[in-house]
């Protein structure tokens, strides 16, 4: 059903004047979905609230309601065609009554941590691209179709919202700047092995598909309430730059099942990681922090080694605002491991005397297609310095790309060698005592690759190929004589 949902919705966006591109797409379809769920959970909590004798007091006033404006319904059930709005009427009303009504919630309450105030942010910054409103009233229908009363028809649409966003990441630079494949990001999750009680944060969130995958493994642990209230209000924390990339984070996190998300949309970088005190720090960091970037001067002082480089400085930051003995999982470009300036090196050097650099997974090429960019993860814990790293080179055994991206299979190797961390031809130990203590290099140089058969000369080549031919000729006599 919702498959066949998408689908159509982007067959229509498809045609419409006002959507470009995928990325126009997945926003489109993200802030009629966002309205036809909230109206779904309004109704889910009105009903509950009912149960118990107690009244519920509907964040929608009654015009601004789904069943007001999008779709108004006969006693029987069906549309109600002659007061459903449609055309320039529809448009009119959405531009000019509906997103300035949503984003006045931002205005009515100082507390962020409330799905009114996120209703606020996201009707501030998202627009209506839709310019007509009969393709608008196709949409509607088709979303109001759709059906959440069941956890597996929830587990559904938040599964196909992430092949939305995984889309809008294919589409290009914009939208794979937060975007990062799910077998990886379960794969960095299964190795750090979150528990309910602990706080996880990621500074660069992107689309939350790390906070969102950590919901999803960390729900089926719940034993009671507090636990669950614990898991929605007071585990998952996370910061984003980029406009679009908030607000889809925002609504992928609703549509997931958490209903007021710790997201904050501000620059990361701009916090001096100097001011942080203890209340300010987390039990886990998961991250895949924009790389290439280039920072400038002034947000490089909110930093004990100045460099220009977007990802180190997130390294710094994910390091300072990590609990002591709290523990990472990194995205971060293998560069990092051999660069020779500086800032490299001083990185390596305060990360390998500030925390336990446990394992460093080496991903394939093609890991992140289109960028060309080579990755490592890094998984460390703080508090001790490291003093051996186990190293495993990730081979798929084919070539990666958009329509073979990786899969969790392709993880399972790793993830049942990690606790015992054995030397094989795919993984090894590097002991601290044995790197050198000016460079610090960590460079991926795996000692266990089994050796080449050495080349042959040219003579054995020529030799051999003398032998075939003779071979050759003998069985062309015996078929001629049996001809």
């Amino acid at each position: 059903m919702f498959v066949n949902t998408f689908k159509n919705i982007d067959n229509v966006l498809y045609r419409d004047a006002g959507a470009d591109s995928e990325l126009d797409y997945t926003e489109q379809t993200s802030w009629v979905l966002f309205l036809r769920y909230l109206d779904n959970l309004e109704n889910e909590k009105a009903d509950t609230a009912a149960l118990e004798g107690k009244s519920y007091n509907f964040l929608m006033e009654e015009p601004y309601c789904w069943s007001s404006w999008a779709v108004p319904k006969k006693e029987d059930g069906s549309i109600d065609f002659n007061n459903a709005r449609t055309g320039e009427d529809l448009i009119n009303f959405v531009d000019n009554e509906l997103f300035p009504y949503l984003a006045k919630f931002k205005e009515e309450t100082d507390n962020p941590r409330t799905i009114q105030y996120k209703i606020g942010e996201i009707f501030s910054e998202i627009k209506n691209k839709i310019n007509s409103g009969y393709n608008l009233r196709e949409i509607l229908e088709a979303a109001d179709a759709l059906s959440f009363n069941s956890l597996e028809e929830k587990d559904e649409l938040s599964t196909l919202y992430e092949s939305k966003i995984a889309n809008m990441g294919n589409a290009g630079r914009n939208g794979g700047q937060f975007y990062t494949t799910r077998p990886l990001i379960k794969a960095i999750i299964d190795t750090v092995k979150p528990s309910i009680g602990e706080t996880i944060y990621d500074g660069a969130v992107g689309s939350a598909g790390f906070l969102c995958e950590s919901y999803k493994y960390l729900k089926p642990k719940i034993s009671n309430t507090q636990e669950m209230s614990i898991l929605q209000d007071s585990t998952f924390y996370g910061k984003e730059k980029k406009n679009l990339a908030y607000i889809i984070g925002v609504m992928n996190m609703i549509l997931h099942g958490i209903e007021a998300p710790n997201l904050l949309h501000t620059n990361t970088l701009n916090e001096n990681i100097r001011d942080f005190q203890e209340k300010d720090r987390f039990d886990i960091i998961l991250a895949n922090p924009p790389f290439g970037g280039k920072e400038r001067p002034e947000i490089q002082q909110n930093f004990d080694i100045k460099t220009s480089e977007t990802a180190f400085l997130f390294l710094q930051h994910f390091i300072k605002i990590l609990k002591q003995n709290g523990r990472a999982g990194i995205v971060i470009k293998n560069t990092f491991l051999s660069n020779t300036d500086n800032a490299s090196v001083s990185l390596r050097k305060h990360l390998l005397e500030t925390c336990n650099l446990e394992m460093v997974l080496d991903m394939p090429k093609g890991t992140f297609p289109g960028t060309g960019v080579k990755t490592v993860v890094l998984f460390f814990k703080k508090g001790t310095p490291t003093k051996s790293i186990w190293y495993y080179q990730l081979d798929p055994g084919r070539s990666l790309g958009k329509t073979n991206p990786l899969n969790s299979k392709d993880f399972q190797e790793f993830l049942s060698q990690q606790e015992s961390k054995p030397e094989t031809e795919r993984s090894w130990n590097l002991s601290i005592d044995t790197v050198n203590t000016e460079t610090c290099d960590l460079g991926v140089s795996n000692p266990n690759l089994p050796e080449e058969a050495p080349l042959r000369s040219p003579n054995e080549l020529l030799e051999e190929m003398r032998s075939l031919d003779k071979e050759n000729q003998s069985i062309l006599k015996e078929i001629e004589k049996i001809l």
